[in-house]
């Protein structure tokens, strides 16, 4: 594969979860500091986006009161709702200052659920832009980014997850996640392995 053939699709950098203040960043603040994912990806969009990979932001969002969800969402997206999370136009929606997208990146629209490619314009993206290898970082490790790796998976493309460019609630899960399920889906790689092979 070459970097040009390769999309980097980076899930929910938002406020809500990566900015001190945001409605979850407590929930995942410890994960992020032990992965050091948010430095890591900083690193690896600027070095990614030089050597001519497409940048995709896939943030989740949705109009005030949830209109777009069930009158009684469960699990996870109970969470979103009861923490008045990913509001679109508001502060905790916005992706984080550190990562804001350059103008030649794209961002996905749509994104109500977990997967970025379900009800969302992703895929048609990618096959405009002839990608054959994604490779995914963000939140939740084992939720959105988790979900997105299954479907790009059963949709053909070579997967990539940047395990130190995850983040979710604890390291249990996180372990739970990278190790065990990311390689039945992906090519698990730490972020700098990841550069090396697109920097070839």
């Amino acid at each position: 594969m070459m970097a040009t053939d390769t999309a980097l699709v980076l899930i929910e950098y938002q406020n809500d979860f990566a900015s001190p203040g945001g409605s979850l960043h407590d929930a995942v603040k410890g994960e992020i500091a032990r992965t050091g994912m948010l430095a890591h990806t900083e690193t690896l969009v600027k070095r990614a986006r030089a050597a001519g990979v497409k940048i995709i932001w896939a943030p989740i969002e949705f109009a005030p009161g949830y209109p777009e969800l069930s009158d009684k969402p469960y699990g996870v997206l109970s969470n979103v709702v009861a923490t008045k999370s990913f509001i679109k136009g508001q502060w905790g929606a916005e992706i984080i200052d550190t990562l804001k997208p350059a103008p030649k990146d794209l961002i996905v629209s749509g994104k109500r659920g977990l997967c970025a490619f379900a009800s969302t314009n992703l895929g048609f993206m990618l096959r405009q832009h002839n990608i054959r290898r994604i490779a995914l970082g963000g939140f939740l490790t084992n939720c959105c980014v988790e979900s997105t790796m299954r479907t790009a998976y059963e949709h053909g493309y070579d997967v990539v997850t940047l395990t130190d460019c995850t983040a979710t609630f604890d390291q249990a899960q996180q372990n739970a996640a990278v190790n065990f399920t990311y390689p039945m889906f992906s090519r698990p790689m730490k972020h700098d392995a990841f550069l090396a092979e697109i920097e070839a």
